[in-house]
């Protein structure tokens, strides 16, 4: 590859993550909980997509990310285990009429304490599919499985998280 066509590459994939870096750390703090491991998935997976950036189709780029954030995600909680989710309650049931940033934030870090409890299936279909607003056959694309499995995955992962959002209510 000549020295001018790496520059173009390079451009291009700096307009990539320029445009697309917002929504791979949102989507990467909905998949991880917390804020610097969803930095590091990101960084991670730009790095995998950039080393691929040749053979991806422009318009498949967020998608591709998106996947390798997916499966990046799962070797790491499969290397770490399922064991280290916390299940404190949230204090307080007062809400406003209208929310503030502060119960924004509060309501997205229990979502997203929520979704760690999920296995990484589930909690990938279930942030791809709701979050990403992913059609099923997407999903089931980005993830490599059957469109009937990102169905069963979503259904058991939604019917999760209003079991443990049931137990957070009767506990609180």
């Amino acid at each position: 590859m000549g020295a001018r066509r790496r520059r173009e590459r390079d451009e291009e994939f700096t307009d990539f993550v320029e445009q697309a870096s917002p929504e791979l750390l949102r989507v990467g703090w909905f998949l991880t909980g917390e804020v610097h491991a969803a930095q590091d998935l990101v960084q991670s997976a730009l790095l995998r997509t950039y080393r691929r950036w040749h053979r991806i189709d422009p318009p498949r780029a967020v998608a591709y990310t998106r996947t390798v954030m997916v499966n990046q995600s799962r070797d790491d909680w499969r290397r770490r285990g399922a064991g280290r989710v916390s299940a404190r309650p949230d204090a307080g049931e007062h809400q406003p009429a209208t929310p503030d940033h502060a119960t924004t934030t509060a309501e997205q870090d229990r979502v997203v304490r929520l979704l760690r409890r999920l296995p990484p299936q589930q909690r990938a279909v279930v942030v791809l599919r709701y979050y990403c607003d992913l059609s099923e056959r997407d999903c089931a694309d980005e993830l490599g499985i059957s469109t009937g499995a990102v169905k069963s995955a979503a259904s058991r992962g939604l019917a999760r998280l209003r079991e443990h959002l049931t137990h957070e209510e009767v506990t609180s």
